[in-house]
């Protein structure tokens, strides 16, 4: 049998094969590439899924005691690498909050020796309520618990996981669950914080607060031994949150108020905000912000800030030191480390 081809035309034919699947090859990776880079939105329509939402989990290693805002974004705070006890007793004020604090610990702590020894122990609820005004300590207070239970041998991480209604309710049907779920998710081993949880449940007949809860109430069951919710808000309207719902009256059963700051206590955190940013006050700054809060709390209103507030007028009054300063051309160490009198006065708005 002839040769068909000659030695040239074969050399072309195999080329242009080895071309072909080249082509192919690289079309392959290309796709593959385009699937991987889907939204988990467009994975779970594909899927039959319906979770429509993404989290976007950030750790952070300060205490903030206002969320973020940002419904997309699970904040985490990582637990305590200090005695959790130090850090309790370095707080300003908060004595009963303290108290009840060691106390639960203590008896956390001869609980766990009981049942080691064999002995019959009550049914434990480590869920928590946190009751009070804005600003007086409760997220800080929540990750020292977090730390705690996990020293006692509750929960294996001991990390925080801070959110609100904003964070746990979604705006259509088939958002809410998944948002719940995933939230639960982020705080496996760890504590759930839920400020102003009361919220969840003020949306109306036509919002999805009563799924919000219901999802919640079945994650705290079927993850009883790896999750430990803390709700927390005004006194009020945390009582009425709980009696909404017989399950949230058997999960939650212990409360823990939070004070309103004195006067002396929020000039005490001021002094600490100067101490650790390296600030002086004079003694004329000193007397004039003692008179300002103690008028302060006189006058307050159920959303006074506490702690924010106080924090609001330090940062407002090295702005205003700032800008006292900003025309000089020789400032001193001294100069650019005192708050003046004029400076908190600026700072307070008067």
């Amino acid at each position: 049998m002839g040769n068909f081809f000659t030695g040239k035309q074969v050399t072309t034919i195999i080329v242009a094969v080895a071309v072909i699947f080249v082509v192919l090859g690289g079309l392959t990776v290309l796709i593959e590439l385009t699937e991987d880079d889907k939204s988990p939105e467009q994975v779970d329509e594909q899927d039959g899924g319906n979770t429509g939402y993404k989290f976007d989990i950030k750790s952070e290693g300060v205490d903030d005691e206002e969320p973020s805002g940002d419904s997309n974004e699970v904040k985490v705070k990582e637990p305590l690498e200090r005695d959790p006890y130090e850090e309790l007793d370095e707080l300003i004020g908060l004595e009963s909050v303290k108290e009840e604090v060691r106390s639960l610990a203590n008896y956390v702590k001869v609980q766990k020796q009981r049942e080691e020894k064999g002995l019959k122990n009550p049914k434990l609820s480590y869920h928590l309520v946190f009751t009070g005004s804005p600003g007086t300590g409760k997220t800080t207070v929540a990750r020292i618990v977090a730390r705690i239970y996990k020293d006692l041998g509750i929960l294996k991480k001991g990390h925080l996981v801070e959110t609100d209604r904003s964070g746990l309710i979604g705006q259509y049907v088939g958002q809410t669950a998944p948002r719940v779920n995933q939230m639960c998710d982020s705080a496996l081993n760890g504590v759930l914080f839920i400020d102003e949880a009361y919220a969840l449940t003020q949306g109306g007949s036509q919002d999805y607060g009563d799924e919000a809860v219901a999802t919640l109430l079945k994650r705290m069951e079927d993850d009883r031994d790896r999750l430990v919710v803390i709700v927390a808000g005004y006194t009020d309207e945390m009582k009425d949150f709980i009696n909404t719902n017989p399950g949230l009256q058997s999960r939650f059963n212990r409360y823990i108020n939070f004070p309103d700051y004195s006067p002396a206590e929020l000039y005490d955190i001021f002094l600490m905000y100067l101490r650790k940013n390296q600030y002086n006050i004079s003694s004329e700054g000193a007397s004039y912000l003692k008179r300002q809060l103690e008028y302060a709390v006189e006058n307050k209103d159920r959303n006074f800030g506490n702690a924010r507030f106080i924090r609001n007028i330090f940062e407002k009054s090295i702005q205003c030191q700032a800008n006292r300063l900003s025309s000089s051309k020789d400032t001193s160490t001294d100069d650019l480390t005192l708050i003046k009198l004029e400076d908190l006065k600026k700072a307070f708005g008067k």
